[in-house]
């Protein structure tokens, strides 16, 4: 499976000891404050699961995220397809979720950018789509840093969360392949 390497970061298959450090970061109320809820370990290792076996049915996934100078995991940045029917569906959707240490370094956006490469340009992707909560301003920011649009119209309800919930509206962005995918 393809390695990604930054400036900054190493983006590699998932070992079996970072499912702690994963877990630890899935139970942060920080890190998690867009999502449904926190991660219990037992919850923390079967979403690392699921990751590997998208890999594995794939070739893509949500690849972990070695800090190079430290070769400390910071969590993960990549690629995977949507599990939910929505009218943008299906996709492949470009995400990140990091520690609190190491947010706010612009990891993501750095992670971000070798994953929409690898998508564009060894997958060959027409399309990598983007959705956070509405109140998600860090990852608005980063989306916005990839060069991702957004059209008001396409927001949506997320299928997964039932009516009221706070987390339910959802902001879509979108990135088109480049013309010349090998810029």
């Amino acid at each position: 499976m393809p390695e990604l390497r930054t400036e900054r970061l190493r983006l590699r298959r998932w070992r079996q000891e970072d499912l702690a450090l994963f877990a630890a970061l899935n139970a942060d109320p920080s890190v998690m404050r867009y999502f449904p809820g926190l991660l219990a370990r037992g919850e923390s290792d079967a979403l690392a699961a699921r990751i590997e076996a998208h890999f594995a049915a794939h070739g893509f996934g949500l690849w972990a995220v070695e800090i190079a100078a430290t070769e400390s995991f910071a969590g993960f940045v990549g690629l995977s397809s949507a599990r939910f029917e929505a009218p943008f569906t299906p996709c492949v959707e470009i995400g990140w979720r990091l520690a609190a240490e190491h947010q706010g370094h612009g990891y993501a956006t750095e992670g971000a950018h070798a994953a929409l490469a690898f998508g564009f340009r060894e997958l060959g992707l027409a399309e990598i789509v983007s959705f956070t909560a509405r109140g998600n301003e860090r990852s608005r920011r980063v989306m916005e840093k990839l060069g991702m649009t957004r059209d008001p119209s396409d927001d949506f309800d997320h299928p997964a969360l039932p009516s009221g919930h706070p987390l339910r509206r959802q902001v879509l962005y979108r990135l088109t392949a480049p013309v010349d995918p090998r810029t």
